[in-house]
């Protein structure tokens, strides 16, 4: 029963090629995917409606507090009283003392400003 050390060796270099093949095949695929995404095609997750109590909880509530009242970030209760909507929409985009810009995309600003300014 004298077997061949070597054997287990070259099963596993084999293995390791077929994987290698396979997860580039399963790479281009998600590529093509992408790029169609990109270009404004078919998008899979994001066609969902934009919540923006349900975007707060997620991004800012770690600054803003979870109800609404401050921590690192200022207190949002009631900012739509010290602020204009339009003011509203400038520091989402544009970002303000801590604050970074960006964090709210773009085609949401409007959504969110509007339900920060009826905040009580």
């Amino acid at each position: 029963m004298n077997r061949n050390p070597l054997i287990p060796f070259f099963i596993i270099m084999a293995f390791g090629i077929v994987l290698t093949f396979v997860l580039s095949f399963k790479g281009l695929g998600d590529a093509k995917e992408m790029a169609k995404e990109k270009k404004g095609g078919e998008k899979t997750e994001q066609t969902a409606e934009f919540n923006p109590e349900q975007f707060f909880k997620q991004t800012c509530a770690g600054c803003h507090g979870q109800n609404y009242e401050g921590g690192v970030g200022p207190s949002l209760k009631g900012v739509g009283g010290r602020l204009s909507t339009d003011q509203i929409k400038a520091v989402l985009q544009n970002g303000r003392g801590q604050m970074p810009p960006g964090l709210v995309p773009p085609e949401h600003i409007d959504a969110m400003a509007k339900w920060l300014s009826g905040l009580k």
